[in-house]
């Protein structure tokens, strides 16, 4: 099985990789569960001080995986991405996340969980979800903390794609950057990160994420249930198995 989630470390920082480029890393059983693999190396190894994720390619996560969730059920899917945000937050080290191309759907529940976002200016973003005849459930755990509100009806609802300069607006992401310029960004994060204490970095985190963690403890089963509801809907397989036709 080809691998899909590549992990490495240098000057103190661990490297995940999203690699499946035949789904536009969508989040596939397999990716999500080597993903965690790669979060729990990174929370064991001593010579890691912080985590940079990123993709290997230009789309950085299209969401859930469609050709899985039209053919099963998603609780289990649901389930594994509420947990995949609660271990972004509750990581020891702090995630800086590096975006360098799309994110739709639930790998905006991969940003949210971020503690830091470097997004080149040419990246978009959507909330399709509502065109699936689906709603953005277990990621609005942590998306809704970080928009405002009118961002959210206006996003959610729409399902509309929107750019950096707006995601940076609504809080969903922390700067922007030229294209040319977003590895010296995220280096430049990863410097200012490097010169905190590591227990004022784990315990400044773990203040941080603190409400968040609240948050989705306190609404996790609700959204399970609700994701799990709509994708086994009529209405949403029949959405996404015309989706599917559309792009084959």
């Amino acid at each position: 099985m080809t691998e899909l989630v590549h992990y490495e470390v240098g000057g103190g920082v661990a490297t995940i990789t999203l690699d499946s480029p035949q789904n536009r890393n969508a989040l596939s059983r397999q990716l999500v569960g080597e993903l965690f693999e790669r979060l729990d190396q990174a929370a064991g190894d001593e010579r890691a001080r912080m985590v940079v994720l990123r993709s290997a390619g230009r789309v950085f996560c299209s969401g859930a995986d469609l050709s899985e969730a039209a053919t099963g059920s998603m609780e289990e899917g649901a389930r594994a991405i509420v947990d995949l945000q609660r271990r972004l937050l509750a990581h020891p080290l702090p995630v800086v996340t590096r975006l360098a191309g799309p994110v739709r759907a639930g790998g905006l529940g991969i940003v949210a969980a971020s503690d830091i976002v470097v997004c080149s200016e040419e990246v978009t973003f959507a909330f399709t979800e509502s065109r699936l005849a689906l709603a953005p459930a277990v990621i609005s755990l942590t998306v809704l903390p970080r928009l405002t509100s009118r961002a959210a009806y206006d996003t959610f609802l729409s399902g509309r794609t929107f750019d950096a300069a707006e995601a940076a607006a609504m809080g969903l992401v922390t700067r922007t950057v030229p294209d040319a310029h977003l590895d010296e960004a995220v280096r430049e994060a990863c410097a200012g990160l490097a010169k905190a204490h590591p227990q004022g970095l784990r315990e400044t985190k773990a203040l941080l994420a603190r409400p968040l963690l609240a948050n989705l403890e306190a609404n996790a089963e609700d959204m399970v249930a609700l994701s799990a509801r709509l994708f086994g809907s009529d209405e949403a397989r029949e959405a996404m198995l015309a989706f599917l036709s559309r792009k084959s």
